[in-house]
């Protein structure tokens, strides 16, 4: 392992815990209560979820790296939000209020929803500084109706907290909705929950049915109880307080009930201000299950039809191993986030889930077009055949651009006719049908199916070489089209970085990334770059003329360089976080297994890897093969 690189790396990527309080003062905030609260928590879970955040005492103190947080009311949320995003223009808007009663009433009284989120979230810290006791009261027209405190000096900036707040609050996920949307479609076993819902009123005066608090009621609190055995159930860690009430007391009876003494801080009475509050927890009944490290599936039938290409870093052989993986965890959604060949997202496809599957190289993009994302187009074989006769102008690119390098005369002009009348397909799966197999087709006749190199001088008299280039391309035709199948799923094709797709939370994500390695370069472009191209028709493409093989350059990547791949890695796992991941690596790449190990464990709270002896043939001579450079181990981590 190398620990001085580790080391910088965890200064860079870790900050130490800053201090932070609540940015508001809240009626019913728990800061009192962290003592209490925060020792009986977990050391370890999945992500921290607060739906009833309030002033968020209990976030600002543990600090989680991973969480959700949400509150119904949209104005609290609004000053939230605003302070992660854009703290800088919230400061500098609260330089402008000064403590004056005139101030004061001149501010409650503007609509906060017809102002800037920058003004509306200075509005209401400034309010919150200068009411009476912090408390936030609307009117039944939702217009805050709390006096002037008449405080001498009260804070109204506290700029080194916000900014503390903003770096806090910007790793979090911000919610405006009901609690119970919250519950129902963001949590997951051994996640965090931590709930502090309007209290049951205690007051012998407090009729429990004119209760209109954030308007909770005795059927919210019952609805809340359910919802809560349910996470129990579920697996989750769930935190609850209330007051101290035989109602609460009924709710909760199958659960630790635990009693702590408080006070009351809004209360004007000194008499009224002990309270009794209660912490309600439970241990998850259901802990998340232990993955089978020994399991793997046989593919379906179907999986044989997709057509093999040979192609650097194919998952084929790790089908058996992934398929096994995949199937122990019940999700609805599949992400193959680096698609490469595309076979793994094609076997997602056969298990009759939504895949979503992308690639930054527009090949990979153009196979997955037009077999995973495609349900039902196929190609005629009448109008496969047109593509092969001259219809139109043909622009003589290829011709001119790759003359004597990859391939006769003869096949450069089909491939200029073959583009031509592509681009005139009215369907766009046709196109990437099409596409497709003249890309396979010009791999299918290039020894080693790269273009590394001109001319012939590794024909190895495979059968590939010696079927002309028409003929590949119909086989090609043919082979897609029995490889279509709908799933009944709207499966998505996507060419983009892989930090820049919104994904559903409830999905996993397989990620086979280029290997980075001392030995070797992972640059796909350099290899495929005539086919990568193809696909694009080169448009956009600069070719670099000085080069022998015509090639362009290479897309920016983190993951060829020693300096960015663990960087990139952190960034992929924090923004998934949420996610179920397995990620493909090798054993001669950087990161190494405990690196991996460890930026994992940043994330998620299980990590499995699964070694799997594995041999690359890809690109070795003859009479290196079988040698120890390709001999190697995959790595199937697997964090959920």
């Amino acid at each position: 392992m190398n620990k001085p690189f580790l080391e910088n790396f965890n200064a860079h990527v870790m900050p130490k815990k800053i201090k932070c309080k609540p940015i508001l003062k809240w009626a019913g905030g728990k800061t009192q209560m962290l003592d209490s609260i925060l020792p009986r928590f977990p050391d370890s879970y999945g992500k921290y979820i607060e739906p009833f955040f309030g002033g968020g005492a209990v976030f600002f103190a543990l600090q989680p790296d991973n969480a959700v947080i949400a509150d119904s009311n949209p104005e609290l949320i609004n000053l939230y939000s605003t302070v992660a995003n854009n703290v800088d223009a919230v400061i500098d808007e609260l330089r402008k209020f000064t403590n004056t009663e005139e101030m004061f009433y001149d501010v409650r009284s503007q609509d906060w929803e017809s102002l800037s989120p920058v003004e509306a979230a200075a509005r209401t810290i400034y309010l919150n500084k200068t009411c009476f006791n912090g408390l936030y009261r609307v009117n039944k027209k939702g217009q805050f109706n709390v006096p002037f405190g008449k405080y001498k000096n009260p804070k109204i900036l506290d700029e080194d907290n916000l900014r503390a707040a903003s770096s806090l609050l910007s790793k979090a996920r911000i919610v405006c909705c009901d609690y119970s949307e919250v519950l129902e479609n963001l949590t997951c076993p051994n996640d965090l929950i931590f709930l502090d819902p309007p209290y049951v009123p205690i007051s012998e005066y407090s009729d429990f049915k004119r209760y209109t608090k954030e308007q909770f009621y005795l059927e919210d609190h019952e609805k809340l109880a359910k919802i809560y055995r349910a996470l129990s159930h579920k697996g989750c860690h769930v935190f609850l307080t209330n007051s101290n009430h035989p109602i609460v007391q009924n709710l909760y009876s199958d659960f630790k009930y635990e009693v702590i003494q408080t006070k009351r801080h809004i209360s004007c009475d000194s008499k009224t201000r002990k309270g009794e509050d209660v912490i309600i927890s439970t241990i998850p009944e259901n802990q998340i299950f232990h993955l089978d490290l020994e399991k793997f599936s046989a593919p379906s039938n179907q999986v044989k039809l997709y057509p093999s290409t040979r192609y650097m870093g194919s998952k084929q052989k790790l089908l058996p191993y992934i398929l096994g993986i995949v199937e122990q965890f019940n999700v609805t959604t599949l992400v193959d986030l680096f698609s490469g060949s595309g076979i793994v997202s094609y076997l997602f496809k056969t298990l009759g889930k939504q895949v979503i599957t992308n690639d930054y190289m527009n090949m990979s993009h153009t196979f997955t077009k037009a077999m995973v994302e495609n349900n039902h187009v196929t190609l005629s074989d009448e109008k496969a055949r047109s593509l092969l006769i001259e219809k139109y102008p043909i622009d003589d690119f290829v011709q001119t651009k790759f003359k004597d390098l990859y391939f006769s005369d003869a096949e450069n002009l089909l491939i200029d006719i073959v583009r031509s009348n592509i681009s005139k397909l009215d369907n766009e799966y046709e196109q990437a049908i099409a596409r497709s197999a003249l890309i396979r087709a010009c791999m299918k006749k290039r020894p080693r199916g790269i273009f590394t190199y001109t001319g012939h001088r590794y024909d190895d008299g495979r059968k590939d070489l010696v079927l002309t280039l028409e003929e590949q391309f119909l086989t090609a035709i043919e082979s897609i089209n029995n490889s279509i199948f709908d799933n009944r799923q709207s499966n998505i094709s996507y060419r983009k970085n892989a930090l820049d797709i919104d994904l559903p939370d409830n999905c996993l994500i397989y990620m086979d990334p280029p290997y980075y390695s001392t030995c070797s370069d992972n640059e796909y472009v350099r290899r495929y770059h005539f086919v990568e191209g193809l696909s694009l028709d080169w448009e956009g493409i600069e070719i670099q003329e000085h080069t022998k093989t015509k090639k362009f350059k290479s897309y920016p990547t983190p993951f060829s360089s020693r300096k960015d791949v663990y960087v990139a890695f952190d960034k992929l796992f924090e923004k998934y976080k949420e996610n179920i991941l397995i990620i493909s690596y090798s054993s001669n790449s950087l990161p190494n297994m405990d690196e991996m190990l460890e930026m994992l464990k940043r994330y998620k709270q299980n990590v499995d890897v699964v070694p799997i002896d594995y041999k690359y043939s890809f690109g070795n001579q003859a009479s290196k093969v079988g040698n120890n450079r390709n001999a190697v181990q995959e790595y199937l981590f697997v964090a959920y």
